[in-house]
């Protein structure tokens, strides 16, 4: 099997980007990215370290990150698993991408940008939750936000609630990969009632 090993003959297998393409982005949030970033409850984040690449699923109940000015996102980060494997990254390296999105709308907001993490007590407060603060406070600079086609979320039918979803639990794959040390049923059902009790601490 060959593989590309050159840009030059990447390039050529494509035609050229669209004016729209091109034009599409922007060093820093106008005022309709602000709209549609502000009104976002959820994103992916990607990352990377001295291990490599990371990429973490951010999630809110009202906007997942807040728009500090037009080039600074700030992002609470609420309860995980603790293996902190994105904050190590930022820490290490600071290089980040966001993939925002909304439920039912095919396009999607990316930015990608430099990132810092502070325990600044009055900003971590300033996103207090039902009582809980988060541990930290990830600071985004952006460099460059555009809007992404929709085509791939066309091609996955991403949206659509009619067709059936048959895949394998995290009880089920805890159970395979520790060989029955932890994980099944159990793990499930502790899972999802542990999971509305810690959402924010």
């Amino acid at each position: 099997m060959e593989y590309l090993k050159k840009i030059e003959d990447l390039e050529p297998l494509y035609g050229p980007a669209s004016e729209g393409a091109r034009r599409k982005g922007s060093d820093h949030l106008t005022p309709l990215y602000s709209r549609w970033i502000s009104e976002s409850k959820f994103c992916v984040m990607a990352t990377v370290g001295k291990e490599g690449t990371d990429v973490s699923p951010r999630g809110d109940d009202g906007p997942v990150v807040r728009i500090h000015d037009p080039k600074t996102l700030m992002m609470p980060d609420w309860r995980g698993n603790n293996r902190l494997d994105s904050l190590r990254n930022i820490v290490e390296d600071g290089r980040i991408s966001l993939m925002f999105m909304h439920s039912g709308v095919r396009d999607v907001v990316r930015v990608n940008g430099l990132a810092r993490l502070t325990t600044d007590t009055t900003l971590c407060q300033s996103f207090a939750h039902n009582g809980h603060s988060p541990k930290c406070v990830i600071e985004i600079t952006v460099a460059e936000v555009y809007i992404h086609c929709p085509k791939s979320v066309i091609r996955s039918k991403l949206w659509n609630s009619d067709a059936p979803i048959d895949v394998p639990t995290i009880g089920d794959i805890l159970k395979e990969v520790t060989k029955n040390d932890i994980g099944g049923s159990a793990y499930d059902a502790d899972l999802s009632q542990r999971a509305l009790t810690t959402l924010w601490s």
